[in-house]
């Protein structure tokens, strides 16, 4: 059984684990953790540890033959979209796979990593402000 307070892992399988790593700490603001380059390397960003297996990692060697990234992806929150998007285009990350999408929860966009493994990027929907509440007027 895993222990409640440990960091949340999630593998990603990457050709090149120092690209990745340079990409995650540049653009996504996560920390350096463990660094065994070429073949493993993770990095944290508040409660997740992103395991980053190159071809020579044993993680990598336990998946089967021909598997690819798939659909999932780590989901990062932001406070503002369009400035995450512009922060980023302006460091020259041009991997977005879509444009950004709104639904009722918020809005999000999808980018890959150097490997192609995909991040959402999303901002939740802000909770409408309360209506005013009416007071009565003072009583003379």
């Amino acid at each position: 059984m895993t222990v409640p307070d440990q960091l949340a892992s999630v593998r990603y399988l990457v050709d090149d684990v120092a690209a990745a790593v340079g990409f995650y700490t540049a653009h996504l603001g996560f920390t350096l953790n463990t660094d065994a380059a070429p073949a493993f390397a993770d990095v944290v960003r508040g409660p997740l540890r992103l395991l980053l297996s190159g071809p020579a990692s044993s993680g990598a060697r336990a998946t089967p033959q021909g598997a690819t990234a798939g659909r999932n992806r780590i989901h990062l929150i932001v406070d503002d979209l369009d400035a995450e998007i512009d922060r980023l285009r302006g460091a020259g990350v041009s991997s977005f796979s879509s444009d950004v999408v709104a639904g009722p929860g918020g809005r999000q966009i999808l980018l890959t990593d150097p490997a192609g493994n995909l991040i959402e990027l999303f901002e939740p929907a802000h909770a409408p402000a309360a209506p005013p509440r009416r007071t009565r007027p003072a009583r003379a």
